[in-house]
């Protein structure tokens, strides 16, 4: 009999699994666990919005979501970034329901009530003779999202008020974003819109097969190296080293089989490697020199990968950031940003960002090769087998890779626990320890003390 709550025992049962690097089938598609997730996990981890760059002037505006929290982002005349929940505080209703553009002012559809910059109600159709003189107009402002911090232009969100500051969240990460957000001269900018589209997937297995999965890349997307565009030693993706971080987050850094990339600084063009080395620390600037592709995450839904992408004479690289907006425990909303360096040349810009519609983008080929593999993944997970809570079939996930065959590497120059290959699943685990101590956070404890 399959249970339909989640328990202390099944709670027991699924730490003792987790913490043996196993992680049992059911929690994919559980309406249990997914419930858990939108209240325990999305509701006090930072969460990405924009980059700075897609809000240039006062009055810009993005309209972007928190699981079902829709948040209007935008910068006032002041040149400060706000963000609010996008719902009118007369009857709840969406506010703004384009995508960006820029405005002065937010006219709800419904009954017309407007609101400035600043989130202020400033405008009341017939105010006067429906509400008199007795409506506080200052009381029904938008309701701003509790927190909102940046880094190196990514900007954040938080739900809880009293979560840690963002920099605190990241952690090592930060030493990494340095590398790929600040190595150049006003940073990095998107380039167009970001791409969406709706995925057959759980939200846990696409962050975990950016952050944490190079292991996929030589059976999946096989087809890259037939055509030339990936080498053919079978084991190329494993070369590197996998970092873990705290709170979940982790970043593969893969280089060859020397442990030097072929294309020194990932292809870029060689003018900009001077500005690289004025902007980074000499550690940095190494390990940037000697580096294919950096791909991670930031859990618990922020994936991100720079790789080298081309043909040889036709090489190119740029940053692509992406959100797995969680619309059930099988469905994610798929949100893909295109950055590069400001200060790269326009030609190197526009040939990256072909290159990235034909590989990461909605119809791109490596885009189409994951796909098919997370809804696999979701359409095995709903039988009866699958979702039996008891264990009584074993069905658990492997995530033994690595375990007691390879040691840190202390030598490696970045922070956090770095492995020698990336064909090791610490990075998973590291995820799957933190996402578990956030969804049971009271419940054990509560359990305890029910004794």
């Amino acid at each position: 009999m399959l249970r339909n709550t989640l328990d202390k025992k099944t709670l027991q049962g699924l730490q003792r699994k987790i913490s043996e690097g196993l992680l049992p089938q059911w929690v994919v598609t559980d309406p249990d666990i997914y419930q858990l997730e939108v209240e325990k996990v999305f509701s006090c981890t930072w969460q990405f919005l924009a980059h700075e760059s897609e809000l240039k002037e006062a009055g810009s505006y993005v309209t972007r979501w928190i699981v079902n929290d829709p948040v209007l982002l935008v910068r006032t005349n002041s040149g400060e970034l706000k963000a609010f929940l996008n719902s009118c505080t007369h009857r709840g209703v969406h506010l703004c329901t384009a995508d960006f553009g820029k405005k002065k002012t937010f006219t709800c559809p419904y009954h017309g009530w407007s609101f400035n910059l600043e989130g202020e109600l400033i405008g009341i159709v017939a105010g006067d003779k429906v509400y008199g003189e007795e409506m506080d107009k200052s009381e029904w402002g938008l309701r701003p999202i509790p927190r909102l911090e940046s880094y190196r232009g990514m900007i954040f969100a938080n739900l809880d008020r009293n979560a840690m500051p963002l920099e605190e969240y990241l952690g090592g990460m930060k030493w990494y974003f340095d590398i790929l957000l600040g190595r150049s001269d006003g940073g990095m900018e998107v380039r167009g819109i970001p791409q969406r589209w709706v995925a057959t997937a759980n939200w846990k297995a696409v962050q975990e097969n950016f952050a944490a999965d190079p292991y996929h890349v030589q059976t999946t997307h096989r087809s890259t190296v037939e055509m030339g565009i990936s080498p053919s030693d079978p084991l190329y993706a494993s070369y590197g080293h996998a970092i873990v971080l705290e709170h979940g987050h982790g970043i593969n850094v893969a280089t060859s089989k020397t442990g030097r990339s072929i294309y020194p600084f990932q292809a870029t063009p060689e003018l900009m490697w001077p500005m690289f080395e004025r902007n980074l620390s000499p550690e940095q600037y190494d390990l940037l020199s000697r580096t294919t592709v950096f791909v991670g995450g930031v859990f618990p839904n922020l994936s991100f990968v720079s790789p080298v992408h081309g043909t040889e004479g036709h090489l190119h690289n740029y940053l692509n950031f992406r959100v797995w907006r969680p619309l059930g425990p099988d469905k994610v909303e798929v949100w893909c940003w295109f950055m590069i360096d400001k200060a790269a040349p326009e030609d190197y810009k526009e040939a990256a960002y072909r290159g990235y519609i034909g590989s990461f983008g909605s119809s791109g080929t490596l885009e189409m090769d994951d796909t098919e593999n997370w809804s696999r993944i979701v359409q095995a997970s709903k039988g009866i087998m699958s979702r039996d809570k008891e264990l009584n079939y074993n069905n658990v996930a492997n995530y033994l890779m690595g375990s007691g065959k390879f040691e840190p590497d202390e030598n490696f120059p970045g922070p956090g626990t770095a492995y020698p290959t990336t064909y090791v699943d610490f990075i998973s685990r590291g995820l799957h320890e933190y996402w578990f101590e956030l969804i049971s956070k009271d419940l054990l404890d509560a359990g305890e003390e029910a004794k």
